[in-house]
């Protein structure tokens, strides 16, 4: 998308990170921000206490990471997130400065 600064990036996130991202939109933007895909807190039980691998499985993994990339394919892709700061960072830095300050990308 033209309004970022690099053509490309690749940056590792977390879920938690996700989670900042969609705050910060929640709080600052004027767009309606999709939800994330649910927390798994039934994976994270002790092993004695579920039948499978918990959010080590592969088919957990691989939904997990598709209802993500949905999410970050709607945001990216609205026009007015793009210049929220949040979203730049999120995309194109390699650390995530939770102090930032909230604003909007100025596209001159």
């Amino acid at each position: 998308l033209p309004i970022f600064r690099v053509k490309e990036s690749s940056v590792r996130r977390r879920y938690s990170d996700f989670e900042w991202l969609k705050k910060e939109l929640d709080r600052d933007s004027k767009i309606v921000v999709p939800p994330l895909p649910g927390k798994a807190f039934k994976k994270q039980l002790p092993s004695f206490m579920r039948s499978d691998d918990g959010i080590f499985e592969d088919d957990f993994i691989e939904e997990r990471r598709k209802g993500l990339e949905q999410f970050i394919n709607k945001v990216a892709g609205h026009p007015l997130a793009q210049n929220e700061k949040c979203l730049h960072i999120f995309l194109q830095d390699a650390d995530i400065d939770k102090n930032y300050v909230p604003g909007k990308v100025r596209t001159t």
